[in-house]
């Protein structure tokens, strides 16, 4: 196996993971909301915001808890994202195009964070931490990506080399 492979295949494990452990943290919401609005002081930003969260999911989920089953079908959505990954993980060249699909969702986060944020009045601050999110996963693609397009010109050069073999009667 080349070094480009394991070294693709390393980086996708570690985004596959990340996407999974991105999804799981959806479920146990309020332990999470909880643990971190005692871990701030409440005279803080961040303790008045994890607060304020906190609460409204406390109340929301214990009198409408049906809601909460968005959640879950947002960490089943990182789950199945997370799985498609599997064909690049099996053949990088040939299913470039999931690595390049990844690469615009990443890309996409921005608009979106800015934008639902400051509609749904998230604090800018939190924005760009969601921002982060997108800019974070493009490192781990953009690698894959650079390493798939090198192994595509090198399979594309093989062939060529193949054909000049197979044609050559001299």
């Amino acid at each position: 196996m080349s070094t480009s492979i394991r070294l693709i295949r390393r980086w996708l494990l570690f985004f596959m993971i990340s996407l999974l452990i991105s999804g799981l943290t959806v479920l146990p919401l309020q332990a999470e909301l909880d643990m971190l609005a005692r871990s701030f002081s409440p005279d803080s930003t961040l303790g008045q915001w994890f607060g304020e969260v906190r609460d409204a999911w406390t109340q929301t989920n214990g009198r409408y808890s049906f809601l909460a089953y968005g959640y879950d079908w947002l960490a089943f959505a990182h789950l199945v994202i997370a799985l498609l990954f599997i064909g690049v993980y099996r053949d990088p060249v040939r299913n470039r195009w999931i690595i390049e699909w990844a690469m615009i969702c990443c890309l996409l986060i921005i608009p979106v964070a800015l934008l639902a944020g400051y509609v749904r009045n998230i604090p800018f601050w939190w924005r760009l931490v969601d921002c982060c999110f997108g800019i974070l996963g493009l490192i781990p693609l953009s690698i894959c990506h650079g390493r798939i397009c090198e192994l595509e010109e090198a399979e594309k050069k093989n062939a060529l080399n193949l054909n000049e073999h197979v044609y050559d009667f001299r």
